[in-house]
């Protein structure tokens, strides 16, 4: 499980959102692959403007403290907003039937409150991950060019951790929370967060362990001109 093996179609179909993860913290050399894997994603003019800020341990456990306080008082520190009732449709309905296919494999029924809440704070504690990278940017323009360097190198890091049989998952709700995690992790103001990633050894015996979402079809998002 040290280096990589499997064909790269594997990978990438095999590749999912995991949100149970048991706490075994993965080897610093084995992390140190995949970080260096990651850094060989592209990016506008080679500027790789990422920073990237790996938290586990005790650290993990004392930031996920104060996330959970900060949610409880919906103590919220955007440094980009996010709002899904923003997106037109088709993309808002699909985020709603995730949403919805995600609570019911969970065994969360609509309307019941208390156990929404606590699916909702299950982010901020990481769903039980040893590990969470956040990711920083420095303001640029319009910040959409260096955000989509910050893209790739997720996707980069995730098929890299997929590709030792670990896993991962974006969040973006850790970005709802710049502030004080730029506080805990010393990171300058001058970097703003865009989301994090949490992420180890996935935990099969998990509800959430059997949850996968569909890709809609190429002939949906792909035009072909010859």
């Amino acid at each position: 499980m040290s280096s990589p093996s499997p064909a790269f179609h594997d990978v990438v179909r095999s590749r999912h959102s995991v949100r149970a993860f048991l706490p075994s913290p993965i080897p610093r050399d084995v992390l140190k692959s995949v970080l260096e894997e990651a850094q060989c994603a592209p990016s506008n003019c080679n500027t790789q403007p990422w920073n990237v800020q790996i938290v586990g341990g005790d650290t993990l456990k004392a930031l996920s403290a104060t996330l959970v306080e900060e949610l409880g008082k919906e103590n919220y520190t955007f440094d980009f907003s996010f709002d899904t009732r923003d997106y037109p449709e088709p993309y808002r309905q699909r985020a709603a039937e995730q949403g919805g296919r995600y609570y019911q494999a969970l065994g969360v029924a609509r309307g019941d409150t208390l156990s929404r809440a606590e699916v909702v704070e299950r982010n901020v504690r990481f769903f039980g991950a040893p590990h969470a990278a956040f990711l920083f940017l420095p303001p640029v323009g319009d910040n959409v060019r260096v955000a989509a360097d910050l893209g790739m190198y997720a996707q980069t890091f995730l098929l890299a951790l997929a590709a030792r049989g670990y896993a991962g998952v974006p969040q973006t709700i850790l970005g709802f929370f710049a502030e004080p995690i730029r506080q805990a992790l010393g990171v300058s103001s001058d970097f703003k967060l865009l989301f994090g990633i949490s992420f180890g050894m996935a935990d099969g015996s998990h509800a959430a362990s059997g949850y996968r979402e569909h890709r809609i079809p190429i002939e949906q998002s792909v035009a072909w001109h010859e």
